[in-house]
């Protein structure tokens, strides 16, 4: 068993031990289980430790193929998953757009208000003065009765089919690259093409984050699956890990979003 511990960070154990009682959960009651939104990082997790099993398998969905945070659905080999498994839905906030806009953080500190934990919804898409959000269908009826108020704007929801989803223009540029190391901040100077010392002076004024928290250690050390935000930069995710180039570099193939 701790051989699975080794491939991870040490803060990543409890997750691992959670995937894993779902996998037993799965081979014992012979059924499939339903998780809340998961982030990519323990999306990539739960696919690694699941794999290519043959008793357990496991399948994601988060409202449309370019979400990032899923709802995933471990399920034994004779279930055939469907969207419909995944109990996600589409909700569009209604207020008075010609008085205000809603924005980002406001939609997600009003849900997070409610004591809605952040795991039980998905995206927020936002284009102009349109904003929609991804969740789970299980507490719909809650969202429905209690969300009325987005700041100081009157609101209510209207759920809507997955085709209406905002399309919304983010592109990701898959390239190779080679880095003095998989420190954070070698990372950052390769994918960005900043200099070490730029790159570390950015986690120093708390403008990185690595999986959606704020990181101020330069040499916490990046894995395949990670996501890493530098405010006015943009985003990189490590898609995969390609080994050394000949001066002992790592090469890592990365999606950049500017």
């Amino acid at each position: 068993m701790s051989s699975i511990y080794q491939h991870f960070r040490p803060e990543e154990k409890q997750f691992i031990d959670t995937v894993l009682d779902w996998k037993e959960q799965v081979e014992n009651t012979y059924a499939p289980k339903l998780t809340d939104f998961l982030d990519p990082r323990q999306q990539f997790i739960l696919q690694s430790i699941i794999g290519d099993g043959v008793d357990v398998r496991c399948g994601f969905f988060g409202g449309r193929a370019q979400s990032e945070r899923k709802r995933a659905l471990l399920y034994p080999e004779y279930f055939q998953p469907e969207e419909k498994d995944f109990l996600v839905g589409l909700y569009e906030i209604e207020y008075p757009r010609k008085f205000m806009k809603l924005e980002h953080p406001m939609v997600l500190g009003s849900l997070m208000s409610l004591g809605v934990r952040r795991d039980k919804f998905g995206d927020i898409l936002v284009n102009e003065d349109r904003i929609q959000f991804f969740s789970n269908e299980e507490i719909e009826s809650f969202l429905m009765t209690e969300l009325r108020e987005i700041g100081r704007a009157s609101v209510h929801l209207r759920r809507i089919p997955f085709e209406e989803a905002i399309q919304e223009p983010e592109q990701w540029r898959e390239l190779e690259i080679s880095a003095a190391s998989l420190r954070l901040d070698a990372i950052i100077s390769a994918a960005f093409n900043l200099s070490r010392q730029k790159s570390q002076a950015l986690i120093a004024q708390k403008l990185v984050k690595l999986n959606w928290k704020t990181v101020e250690n330069p040499a916490a050390e990046c894995m395949e699956g990670d996501l890493i935000s530098a405010r006015r930069l943009g985003r990189c995710k490590i898609i995969e890990l390609l080994g050394y180039t000949k001066k002992s570099k790592s090469r890592l193939k990365i999606g950049l979003l500017k």
